[in-house]
């Protein structure tokens, strides 16, 4: 998997990402402009000292990081789909992208493939969850449908 966060704002929420991303061993990809330094005290503080061991690219727009990736398969993470996160079919070498926080993903690029845009239910009344308690719902679900390769179960109590 592959984690995309088009234009991210906020650096503690870049920071929880890319400490996720570590942890579960997906690279994390990030295109500009961010809305912050990446020497920021909050992006290192969220990420704690997993960011040094963070596979991490960036891209000067989307259309740099298409370049880059011709045959990229992505999945949109937008409140505006049509069809649950858990609905889709996820492969190993996914690209799963969000949006910023104030804005979510351009309606251009939601268009081009709207059987990939995914949403993670939630109330109406409510506006959207925390960009990265939603990274690692839909991660964490990709992840599972691939049998969690290479993850390790740790402390678990099977077989023990």
């Amino acid at each position: 998997m592959h984690i995309v966060l088009y234009e991210p704002e906020i650096p503690a929420n870049t920071g929880n990402i890319g400490r996720t991303c570590v942890v579960t061993g997906t690279p994390l990809h990030l295109i500009e402009p961010l809305g912050f330094r990446l020497t920021d005290r909050y992006v290192k503080r969220s990420g704690m000292d997993y960011w040094e061991q963070l596979k991490l690219t960036r891209y000067v727009n989307w259309q740099d990081f298409l370049d880059q990736h011709p045959q990229a398969r992505c999945f949109y993470a937008t409140t505006k789909a049509g069809q649950s996160y858990t609905d889709a079919e996820y492969q190993p070498e996914d690209f799963l992208v969000f949006g910023p926080e104030s804005r979510g993903l351009p309606e251009d690029m939601l268009r081009k493939e709207p059987g990939r845009c995914v949403r993670i239910p939630m109330l109406d009344e409510t506006r959207s969850l925390n960009l990265s308690n939603s990274v690692a719902i839909i991660l964490y679900e990709a992840l599972r449908q691939n049998g969690f390769l290479g993850l390790e179960e740790k402390g678990m109590l099977a077989g023990r």
